[in-house]
């Protein structure tokens, strides 16, 4: 097979089209098609159409098209500056493109290469900014699929960053010579201050942050980012948390977090791995909390990159009082916590209509203190309770719960690894619970869910718990 040429038969470029006639001529979904996409543009736009279908009547109804009933005439394409012709029908097409090139108009007969003069690119729009894809015809699907990887890329807000900076052109140009420090300076506003304030919807906020960059010769300060890795699948990332990745100066991460995930970021950032794994602490939580203040103070990019959701048992309040009391700019990403994972994976309805209508999550670790906590009252009146890093305490978990009231029989799910290629489950009654304690052969995080809405889960790809029965030490034995 011979090498594909490098060479581009169809040279991208953006024409201007605001005011300008472009007209479409078809009745049916091939003509809405391009019209929906045309619409997106400040072009005058127009459509020839003797029999247009309802729903091609009703956008150009709603989005303020020109409909023209009327059957083709090469009248009605004159003057304008591009052509689409989408009939469905060849010859008609096809005589429409040869109107076309004979006035001197560019034209594209839908599905019909050997007739277009351009090809219609798949659009990500964030107006003034546009990515357009071609594949000048070959690939339709193939540069929707590029499409849409690109539009998860770009957060929303990129048009009215790219607005705003049309808007500070001039203060930058005067402020700032030509070359690295004008650079430095677009650097800072497009992945700082402004860029931040407008993600969360602040406008205003916005102008005031490029305002004091400009003032701060543009200097951008340093930025943390709490960003949940979620339970350990790299598609279960959020796509802020996926942006935020690429933008890092430092990713600072978890021992948990799969480093699938932390490839997801730069690959000339940083990293910095702060453990706090059971057993196996590399850094102190006060190591870490110094750590965040002094990258930010240094004016760096960082993302603290945490198992599951930053607020859910990650010690981050304790990051975020103490960045707020050194005035390091912060904000939390939220990920998809391992409670949701492991439901996921059994299909596990956390709360079941006329079941349970409450959810608790907890760590089982304060079952060691004398008095039953408020969450196993809860359980005891139908809450689901989610146990996280729970395998340990498993025993514990299940003969207080028993103690308290709560019934043998209450089903009980397991997750080892959850959201994972490599996830184990387990199902069995709280009386069965005790057996996880036992297990040395659970070497990932286990998450345990326990609950009347847990009967309604999909047990076929599980394994009991029962098949392991949990056999007490002998000092575990005296103590009984």
């Amino acid at each position: 097979m011979s090498q594909p040429s490098t060479k581009l038969n169809a040279f991208p470029v953006f024409l201007r089209v605001e005011g300008r006639s472009v007209v479409v001529v078809g009745n049916g979904d091939e003509a809405l098609a391009k019209a929906r996409l045309l619409g997106q543009s400040s072009a005058r736009l127009i459509v020839v159409a003797d029999a247009a279908e309802p729903a091609l009547r009703r956008w150009a109804g709603e989005n303020g098209a020109e409909l023209v009933e009327a059957a083709y005439d090469p009248s009605l394409v004159e003057g304008s500056v591009l052509v689409f012709a989408a009939s469905g029908d060849e010859a008609l097409d096809r005589r429409i493109s040869e109107d076309a090139r004979r006035l001197g108009i560019a034209v594209n007969a839908v599905d019909r290469p050997e007739l277009c003069d351009f090809y219609t690119p798949a659009i990500v729009n964030r107006a003034p900014l546009a990515v357009a894809i071609g594949t000048e015809g070959a690939g339709p699907v193939l540069a929707q699929m590029v499409r849409a990887r690109i539009d998860a890329m770009l957060p929303p807000s990129l048009g009215l960053l790219a607005a705003l900076a049309n808007s500070f052109r001039d203060a930058a140009e005067k402020l700032f010579p030509k070359g690295l420090a004008r650079r430095s300076f677009w650097h800072a506003f497009f992945s700082g201050a402004p860029a931040r304030a407008l993600e969360v919807g602040g406008e205003h906020e916005a102008r005031v942050a490029a305002g004091r960059l400009l003032a701060e010769q543009g200097k951008g300060t340093g930025h943390v980012a709490l960003v949940g890795a979620g339970p350990g699948a790299e598609d279960l990332l959020t796509l802020r948390a996926h942006r935020l990745l690429m933008e890092a100066d430092v990713i600072v991460h978890d021992a948990l977090v799969p480093e699938a995930v932390i490839g997801m970021g730069r690959r000339d950032a940083e990293r910095l791995p702060v453990g706090k794994r059971k057993g196996c602490h590399s850094k102190t939580q006060s190591e870490i909390n110094a750590l965040l203040v002094r990258l930010g103070r240094e004016g760096k990019r960082v993302v603290r990159l945490k198992s599951g959701d930053p607020l859910v048992f990650g010690r981050a309040g304790e990051e975020m009082q103490v960045l707020r009391d050194a005035g390091v700019s912060f904000e939390v990403v939220p990920g998809v916590t391992s409670a949701f994972a492991a439901a996921a994976d059994f299909q596990l309805p956390l709360t079941l209509r006329g079941v349970t209508s409450s959810m608790v999550f907890t760590t089982g670790h304060d079952l060691k203190g004398g008095s039953l906590p408020d969450w196993a009252k809860l359980a005891i009146s139908g809450a689901t309770v989610a146990v996280y890093m729970g395998r340990s305490v498993a025993a514990d978990v299940a003969g207080r719960l028993m103690d308290a009231g709560l019934s043998p029989d209450t089903a009980v799910a397991v997750v080892e690894n959850a959201s994972l290629a490599n996830r184990r489950r387990f199902h069995g009654t709280l009386a069965d619970l005790p057996s996880l304690q036992s297990r040395d052969d659970l070497g990932g995080p286990v998450m345990t869910i326990i609950g009347d809405a847990v009967a309604g889960a999909d047990f076929s790809r599980s394994e009991p718990l029962s098949a392991h029965r949990f056999v007490p030490s002998p000092a575990e034995e005296t103590q009984a």
